[in-house]
């Protein structure tokens, strides 16, 4: 499969990183004229999705960031399906974004990888699991990579790019190639490893500003501030496991101490405590920050 060839774009999962990989694919690969199909198996998702899409677009128009032509051309392109082999069966190149389970990944992509052609790219969106997890049930394994975006996927430009001991270079540089034509800054990691680059080095922040709450020296609002105005992160990085989920940190953590058996890998007390209460930042109204009053308004 080169660039040239790729038509068809298939993202699997129609939650909030998979209708923004589409979205952003849509947008910002115009030149190509890209078709995107955004699939779920549940018909509830795939419907969220496309008023999301909708409304999106209109707001879009209405700032001017694109016009009501260019919205129609990205509206003809983007469809939606509940029919996730269909869909795999007409993909040049598919992207996985669902849930992080490896049992029901795996068994996603053995299905698909019978039915969709024998050259598709199959990219997984996961930063927690390398695609060497599922190269054993998928058929051509040499087309599967990890091709990881970053939340909001609408807005952060770096994709991951990660080459599998079975993944071709043919299939990275396609993949680097097509993810610069819808406007992103592609990198290329050459070995497979947790959490590959900008989540390990997220990672060891996280791991440093929950040691420094737990032992006292700072408040959440003073370790967010002097990484915002002293090292000029666009945000904190207890803000930040709000927005990507404190219970996302949670089972990476997890995960990683689970292979690692290191001790540096397990997550912060603090952040067990905040799962626990089922606190896990925006999507529940309340993480480090409490965020009640902005969504009542």
């Amino acid at each position: 499969m080169t660039i040239d060839q790729i038509k068809t774009v298939v993202v699997i999962g129609a939650g909030a990183m998979g209708q923004q990989i589409a979205m952003n694919t849509a947008l910002n690969g115009r030149a190509k004229n890209y078709k995107i199909i955004i699939c779920d198996s549940f018909p509830s998702a795939v419907e969220k999705a496309q008023k999301w899409a909708a409304e999106y677009l209109k707001g879009r128009v209405a700032k001017c960031r694109i016009t009501q032509e260019e919205c129609d051309q990205i509206s003809e392109n983007l469809s939606f399906s509940n029919d996730v082999n269909a869909s795999a069966a007409k993909a040049d190149f598919i992207i996985e974004a669902i849930i992080e389970d490896l049992k029901i990944k795996r068994e996603l992509f053995q299905r698909i990888s019978k039915l969709c052609k024998p050259d598709t790219i199959i990219g997984t969106n996961s930063s927690n699991m390398v695609s060497s997890k599922f190269a054993d049930v998928t058929t051509n394994p040499e087309r599967l990579l990890n091709v990881h975006y970053f939340n909001p996927a609408l807005v952060m430009k770096l994709v991951e790019i990660v080459r599998g001991p079975h993944t071709s270079e043919n299939t990275i540089q396609t993949a680097k190639a097509f993810a610069a034509s819808t406007g992103k800054s592609p990198i290329i990691i050459n070995k497979e490893i947790p959490g590959f680059v900008a989540n390990r080095i997220n990672a060891a922040v996280t791991h440093e500003a929950c040691s420094l709450l737990e032992k006292g020296i700072a408040s959440v609002e003073d370790i967010d501030t002097a990484c915002e105005k002293g090292l000029n992160y666009p945000m904190g990085p207890f803000k930040l496991m709000d927005l990507t989920g404190i219970d996302v940190n949670y089972y990476v953590r997890r995960d990683r101490y689970a292979e690692s058996g290191d001790e540096y890998d397990k997550p912060s007390p603090l952040v067990v405590e905040k799962f626990k209460k089922g606190e896990f930042g925006r999507k529940t109204g309340k993480g480090w920050y409490d965020y009640t009053n902005q969504s009542k308004k």
